[in-house]
């Protein structure tokens, strides 16, 4: 038996910016559920739109799903696991007999509950609730620090695949922010490439460099093709685009991009909507789609790929971790692009800081929780 406190500090957001650390009840697991306590948790895109630009639909809300922790408590029911364990956070479980699921696509389960699901609050917290069908363990070689990464190398996997790209396919990635960076990684991983990295951030073109992308441009550099010369495009074009900012520029530049025949994969989040020409997809009978989540067994391809040598998860985490104090700052660098990897937040809090007495507003456990 574990001995817990009664309360734990969150980080927690009140308004669209503004994330203060205040106390909240530890929670208990209920049936099927196990304990987290907290070893790190990576900001995601989708934390940075909820958080900074105010995505959330109600303050009190707790972020964070790309998490390793240490089981200390489990529900009624829970087996095959044991306090002390250290996992990592994988996939919300699907319900597996939809069409997409026996088709081996979890990310399009038709019973699911769309891009944000009622699911408990996020891990940057000292504490977090998680069902535990979702965990995975560690495997050998791999720290907790770096198997935060498996959600989002999961997310850029899916990208890959989605994309069809193989080895010898020219890939340009839009973007070399946390995802972009991961897709780098992990397409020279695959031998697959050359890679081409569009990035307008010195930090982050530096990052693309030592990733191993093959050439690293500033959108400045893209050329539009007109759509009537299908030759020049060819000639020029590559064969698949993963768009990994969620900027509309980029997304529609990515389409001039490709040669015919080519994808453009829609993995980044925005909010600013694209303009596409239909003539040019159709002329050049271009393919346009979007990448959600994750493939079927691609946490477990992840956490592989972590482990394997040479992989670099060095370079794609931040130096410094942040402490719970410090997500509004860290949220701010990396939309700025002052941050070039994965900022990795701990549940602790900075010299000097304290967590303030839980808000007068009443709130459950329960929050609204996202993936990506």
């Amino acid at each position: 038996m574990i001995e817990l406190p009664k309360v734990m500090p969150a980080a927690v957001y009140k308004r669209p910016g503004d994330v203060v650390v205040e106390e909240r009840p530890v929670p208990s697991p209920a049936s099927g559920e196990v304990l987290l306590k907290v070893d790190h948790c990576g900001i995601c895109g989708s934390d940075i739109h909820m958080l900074l630009d105010g995505w959330a639909d109600r303050p009190g809300r707790v972020a964070g799903h790309e998490f390793t922790g240490t089981i200390v408590a489990l529900g009624a029911g829970v087996d095959g696991w044991s306090l002390g364990e250290m996992v990592v956070g994988g996939t919300s479980p699907k319900c597996g007999r939809c069409r997409r699921c026996l088709e081996g696509k979890p990310s399009q389960c038709e019973n699911g509950d769309g891009p944000v699901a009622d699911s408990h609050d996020g891990a940057f917290a000292r504490y977090v609730l998680v069902p535990a069908a979702a965990l995975l363990r560690l495997p050998a070689g791999v720290t907790a620090r770096q198997a935060a990464l498996a959600e989002p190398l999961a997310v850029a996997l899916h990208g890959i695949t989605r994309s069809g790209a193989a080895p010898g396919d020219t890939v340009m990635v839009m973007g070399a922010g946390p995802i972009g960076a991961l897709s780098i990684a992990a397409l020279v991983a695959g031998d697959i490439g050359p890679v081409i990295a569009v990035e307008p951030g010195k930090r982050r073109q530096e990052l693309a460099r030592r990733l191993g992308a093959a050439e690293v441009l500033d959108p400045t550099e893209l050329l539009q093709f007109p759509r009537w010369e299908p030759d020049r495009i060819s000639d020029s074009g590559v064969h698949v685009v993963l768009e990994c900012s969620g900027k509309k520029n980029a997304m529609e530049f990515g389409l001039h991009q490709l040669r015919r025949g080519g994808t453009l994969v829609l993995v980044g989040a925005g909010m600013e909507q694209p303009t596409f020409d239909p003539n040019r997809i159709i002329l050049n009978e271009l393919t346009v789609c979007g990448s959600y989540i994750y493939d079927k067994g691609g946490f477990e391809r992840a956490l592989e790929l972590l482990g394997s040598a040479g992989f670099p998860t060095d370079l794609l985490i931040e130096a410094d971790d942040v402490p719970l104090d410090g997500v509004s700052d860290a949220l701010v660098g990396l939309a700025e692009g002052r941050l070039a990897g994965k900022v990795m937040v701990v549940p602790r809090l900075s010299a000097g800081v304290t967590a303030l007495p839980a808000s007068t507003t009443t709130y459950d456990t329960k929050g609204k929780g996202g993936r990506g």
